[in-house]
């Protein structure tokens, strides 16, 4: 099996451990230069191109193989490569005996899709059609990956500097309920409480460099409850939801998206919800 991102490297003819890491370097140094070094080992670049790891890569390879490849997810970079030319993960490979993702459910009629898994989800919608052009964005979560990780921070800072108003609110990285999921989803002590901390500071250092001297319209907030939801609102009018599940990371939760309707429905129940916990939220710093 190997990955799209070896058949990309290999159009490159970046095709060994040295000339891939200093590619990886080159770009490291644009994004945050003490990433500089630390590409992947040769054993650890093999398993990256055969697809023999679990889930992604750490958030700071993510960062630098975003930049490698903007037009590309990470997600999209790990999935198995087809010969002929696409991607073909075990989600599509499903996807052909599974019912098509819309569903018309009496009594939700505002629901528009619903996907079993974010994979299945962002194969539909990327993050660059989610938030492309976006006046507002609301996000609730544990560590925001899909802001964060899987849109570039180019993305971000054009977002902010054409005055899209941003509120997003974090799992407290420094709280009790983050250990809690830490232990629920297997993980190691202090895994996501890193994670989220270390999105958190990206988008300060973007909101910063993006308007020096200025307001930007990005505000950022924490809570110390059970995360539930991640939940996206764009423009008032697109909801995406997906449920915190038991020892399942978020990656593999079902997906439903739901469109603002003049009845009330699922559009406005969780668009309050996340109304509810930005409310009870805590402002950095305080």
């Amino acid at each position: 099996m190997a990955t799209v991102l070896k058949a990309l490297l290999q159009q490159r003819h970046i095709q060994t451990p040295s000339a891939f890491n200093r590619e990886y370097d080159r770009h490291a140094m644009k994004i945050d230069s003490t990433l500089v070094g630390a590409g992947p080992k040769k054993a650890q670049f093999y398993r990256w191109l055969s697809g023999e790891i679990t889930g992604l890569p750490y958030p700071h390879h993510c960062r630098v193989l975003q930049s490698m490849f903007p037009d590309r997810t990470v997600d999209e970079l790990f999935r198995q490569h087809d010969a002929e030319g696409g991607a073909a993960s075990t989600e599509r490979a499903r996807s052909s005996v599974l019912p098509p993702a819309r569903q018309c459910l009496s009594g939700t009629a505002d629901v528009d899709s619903v996907f079993p898994s974010r994979i299945a989800f962002t194969q539909a919608m990327s993050p660059q059609q989610l938030f492309g052009g976006a006046r507002t964005i609301d996000i609730v979560g544990i560590s925001l990956n899909l802001l964060c990780q899987q849109y570039s921070d180019r993305e971000i800072a054009q977002l902010l500097v054409s005055g899209t108003a941003m509120r997003c609110l974090f799992l407290d990285p420094e709280g009790e309920e983050v250990s809690r999921r830490e232990a629920e989803e297997g993980q190691a002590p202090g895994a996501l409480s890193g994670l989220t901390a270390l999105n958190i500071g990206v988008l300060q250092r973007i909101c910063d460099n993006a308007r020096p001297g200025s307001t930007c319209s990005l505000q950022i907030r924490t809570y110390d409850e059970t995360a539930r939801f991640n939940i996206v609102v764009v423009d008032s009018a697109l909801c995406v939801v997906q449920p915190y599940l038991p020892l399942v990371r978020g990656l593999e939760s079902p997906t439903l998206v739901a469109r603002k309707s003049e009845a009330v429905g699922i559009f406005d129940t969780f668009a309050g919800v996340f109304d509810g916990i930005w409310a009870r939220g805590k402002e950095l710093g305080s």
